[in-house]
């Protein structure tokens, strides 16, 4: 019985479930390069790139395994630019029996694969993907019939189940969470690693040509692509951050420094999104250097924590959850998204930098996502929407099911506090408090208002002021109310007044 077997552009790991029990003297992978998967969103061309290129690069390790590979480039003749028009001309030349393939990361893809049995006349199997820690259906058995879903009672959960940073029944260290030591200020002087950046082989060179052709017009530039795009290389990313940066990561996972974007984060999500690597050998690296003494626990525990609770409890929302989270909105916002989000050109140096290095490397760190664009785009009201395909269209690791509930749920709270506790809103004096951003900025962060201040000095008071009827019962948000209440009704107009001039002008 021939199968064809699917390997869709996020599913690069050699156990993939559509790959098992493989017959490779009557089977054939079919991998496609479609134009519907880099415009449906305006990706970053880094982000194609980095998607091609690995596809590639597996596809040609699949073959040197014996196994027969039809593979689909996004310039060959006759190429439909759709993966439902390419898996139906396939099904004409190869005429299998049957098709497997794993279930797909992205709501709308798995739409198309509800309908593959139709399209193509042939059984469809859809395999669970076995590369999480969670399936789907044992996040759901979790959330069912709880008041409140928190990421940190899915991680414990998940630390007792995969026994992660045990000790017997006990947390390692005694405590579950070591966030607290977590948020330490870059001291001056501090010079990050140089981090391993791989240059572009033959392959990636010519994946970045086509792509300057097709999609020439979209965000980002190519010019630092260095990007792990084989298992190889991943392993060795791996390896320099488990060696170099995991032991100060945990101190310093919440800084921000200019011209430094990359300090002493992983950059291992785009491979992990990829498949290149899996969420349980990096953990184990993780836990593997601490036991041996070469990294501290709070390092270690915040970097399993981003794996094992918050990868795996965005996926478990987003499952549950799709396909209405798409559209919350429990904040009212209504904004366009302002152009400095694709231009960089903004008098805002914390903005202005973040930006730049996402042009640059398709990559900002998490709080530069959570608190300067994500908490510009809180503070000021953009649309949900706007700001989440923009999220989903720049970073090389955003793919939707990853990436939507960090922006609804997270960075804008649009969906009411399902997935966090509180909006996570805050003023100027935050970012000068982990970052040297202020010291170079037009704007003064000491300044609350008036043409000099800090704009999230008041964007910040103003959306508290504008979401009172919605967030002063949250007991999180009681300090900030409580001063609030003590604002008259005319320096509560004046500041608003303040703050829509602003947004007016961006």
């Amino acid at each position: 019985m021939s199968v064809l077997r699917v390997i869709l552009g996020d599913q690069l790991s050699s156990d993939i479930s559509a790959l098992a029990d493989l017959d490779p003297g009557r089977d054939t992978v079919l991998m496609m390069e479609v134009a519907e998967e880099g415009a449906y969103v305006a990706h970053h061309k880094q982000k194609i790139v980095l998607v091609l290129s690995a596809m590639r690069h597996f596809a040609e390790e699949l073959r040197l395994r014996g196994i027969v590979v039809d593979y689909v480039q996004l310039d060959a003749p006759g190429n439909s630019g759709t993966l439902n028009g390419e898996l139906r001309r396939a099904v004409e030349v190869h005429r299998p029996e049957r098709l497997v393939v794993t279930e797909p990361g992205e709501w709308r893809v798995q739409k198309m694969v509800e309908d593959w049995a139709v399209l193509t006349g042939r059984p469809v199997e859809v395999r669970p993907d076995g590369r999480f820690f969670a399936s789907r259906s044992r996040f759901a058995a979790w959330a069912r019939g709880r008041r409140a879903w928190r990421m940190e009672h899915f991680y414990r959960d998940m630390r007792r189940e995969h026994s992660l940073l045990m000790e017997g029944q006990s947390p390692a260290g005694g405590e579950w969470n070591y966030d607290a030591a977590n948020r330490k200020r870059l001291p001056a002087g501090t010079a990050p690693p140089v981090r391993l950046r791989f240059a572009p082989d033959a392959t990636t060179r010519e994946v970045m040509a086509l792509v300057d052709r097709r999609f020439g017009d979209h965000f980002g530039s190519l010019e630092e692509f260095g990007w792990p795009v084989t298992r190889a290389d991943a392993l060795r990313a791996l390896d320099d951050f488990i060696s170099h940066s995991l032991p100060h990561f945990g101190d310093y996972q919440d800084a921000m420094k200019s011209g430094e974007p990359l300090l002493f984060h992983s950059l291992l999500a785009p491979a992990l999104n990829l498949g290149l690597l899996s969420p349980r050998e990096v953990c184990a690296a993780a836990e593997a250097a601490w036991r041996a003494g070469a990294a501290p626990l709070n390092a270690v525990e915040g970097f399993v924590r981003q794996i094992l609770g918050w990868r795996e409890y965005v996926r478990g929302v987003y499952w549950t959850l799709m396909p209405g989270y798409a559209d919350e909105n429990a904040l009212g916002a209504r904004r366009k998204l302002p152009a400095f989000y694709w231009t960089g050109r903004t008098t805002m140096r914390c903005l202005r930098e973040a930006i730049d290095s996402t042009k640059r490397y398709a990559y900002s760190h998490h709080i530069q996502r959570l608190m300067v664009t994500g908490n510009f785009a809180l503070l000021a009201g953009i649309a949900p929407r706007e700001i989440e395909r923009w999220y989903l269209a720049v970073y090389a690791d955003a793919f939707e099911w990853v990436e939507m509930p960090n922006t609804l749920g997270m960075a804008v709270f649009a969906d009411g506090g399902r997935m966090a506790s509180k909006p996570y809103a805050a003023s100027g004096a935050y970012i000068d408090r982990m970052s040297d951003f202020c010291s170079g900025c037009e704007y003064d962060v000491k300044q609350k208002t008036g043409p000099r201040a800090c704009p999230f000095n008041y964007l910040y008071w103003a959306f508290l002021i504008r979401q009172e009827d919605r967030l002063s019962g949250n007991p999180r948000l009681a300090m900030p109310y409580r001063t609030l209440s003590g604002w008259s009704q005319d320096r509560r107009n004046a500041l608003l007044r303040e703050a829509d001039a602003f947004l007016d002008r961006v």
